[in-house]
């Protein structure tokens, strides 16, 4: 699922003079369509591309319902990495060498990543979503919860339709409006779209050298650096100070491995390398350092959890071997999980929502009580954690 922060600092040029989100949707779609027509859209082009939006229940219950990202790193990875596609995966690095050969020698990215890209966001094309792209996008801009993500894609949608890339009526995908294999949004598209088949057109739902070069194209655009690494799975010493682990500790890999952090394979990337150490389930579970791109992919997907899973499963493409899941100390349940939040937010850390998704925010508030408490600071809650606040 693809959706930029940057987004949620984007306020449009004069939308403050339009229908605000809310109130009715019918009001809300006149707005929509004379703001186009300000942007210099034709009258009738934009009535055209309007014409039948409606609101769409389905997507905001989906929207409403991502308990998924509630499970912990462990399990929420078994599920989504199976032997089946690894295997697919596997081979369709081989199906489309040349294809993931040009986007490495072009972009910079390697075949694994866009591999594991492939295979969560669609299962490798097959389930690409059938939500009416333009209603999904028109029922979130309507919608209060983050119109400001949305909205802007909106007319880049209008402008895919004015290019003769999107069917209003037909064009389909996922329920948060991305659009083919890889699930691109509508301006991710108009900025990154490439004709990677070389039939004329962009296609991003038929065509994998179209979706896959498109995506490569823009992972590169998003800041990935060539011939570096993403993410590694590391052992810890004895005595390591977990107060140093998770996103905002970042040191050069060369102090890492003066604490005695070591690679399970292979040898740690480049000492003048930034990275920080992560602990998805706490100092008794996995460990993994993770270098400059691995942030990239939190400008596809927010999640904490599917970010981690979709990096280790790049690596797992790449050769890796499986990670060693240790034994992780109990973790909580979602209502316990919103439980610690309440009790962080009333502390004066900024959680975010009260969702019980253990999130980067709440994992810098539990890491932080942790330390006031004389816990051990691995940003893991447990219910001792919860217990002792």
């Amino acid at each position: 699922m693809r959706i930029l922060p940057a987004l949620a600092a984007i306020l449009l040029t004069g939308s403050s003079t339009f229908a605000a989100c809310g109130g009715s949707f019918s009001g809300f779609v006149d707005g929509l369509k004379t703001e186009a027509v300000s942007r210099g859209h034709a009258p009738d082009s934009v009535n055209l591309f309007f014409a039948r939006v409606a609101q769409d229940p389905g997507v905001l219950r989906a929207d409403r319902s991502q308990g998924v990202f509630q499970i912990p790193f462990v399990d929420f990875s078994r599920r989504l990495i199976s032997q089946n596609r690894i295997d697919r995966g596997r081979r369709n690095a081989r199906d489309y060498a040349s294809v993931f050969d040009r986007i490495e020698q072009e972009y910079g990215v390697p075949a694994g990543v866009l591999l594991a890209f492939w295979a969560f966001e669609t299962d490798y094309g097959a389930v690409q979503g059938d939500f009416n792209t333009l209603n999904a996008l028109v029922t979130l801009s309507h919608d209060c919860r983050r119109p400001e993500l949305f909205r802007p894609q909106v007319f880049a949608a209008l402008q895919l339709y004015e290019n003769g890339n999107f069917d209003p009526a037909r064009t389909t995908g996922a329920w948060a409006g991305e659009i083919g294999m890889v699930q691109m949004l509508p301006q991710d598209i108009l900025d990154n779209g490439v004709d990677g088949d070389g039939d004329g057109r962009v296609r991003l739902k038929t065509s994998a050298p179209d979706a896959l070069m498109s995506g490569g194209k823009m992972l590169s655009h998003l800041g990935w650096r060539k011939g570096e690494p993403w993410l590694q799975e590391v052992t810890l010493p004895q005595g390591f100070d977990w107060s140093q682990t998770g996103l905002n500790t970042i040191r050069p890999v060369s102090d890492w491995a003066a604490m005695g952090v070591t690679p399970r394979e292979g040898a740690l990337g480049s000492g003048g390398l930034q990275a920080s150490v992560l602990l998805p389930q706490g100092r008794n579970g996995p460990a993994f350092i993770a270098y400059p791109n691995f942030r990239v992919y939190f400008e596809w997907n927010q999640s904490f959890v599917y970010v981690m899973t979709a990096a280790y499963f790049a690596t797992r493409l790449e050769g890796a071997a499986i990670f060693n899941a240790g034994q992780p100390d109990k973790g909580l349940s979602g209502d316990q999980m919103k439980r610690l939040q309440t009790k962080l937010q009333a502390r004066g850390h900024d959680v975010g929502k009260i969702d019980g998704i253990l999130g980067a925010r709440t994992r810098n508030a539990v890491q932080t009580e942790q330390k006031r408490l004389g816990l051990p600071a691995d940003a893991w809650p447990t219910p001792a954690l919860l217990n002792a606040l």
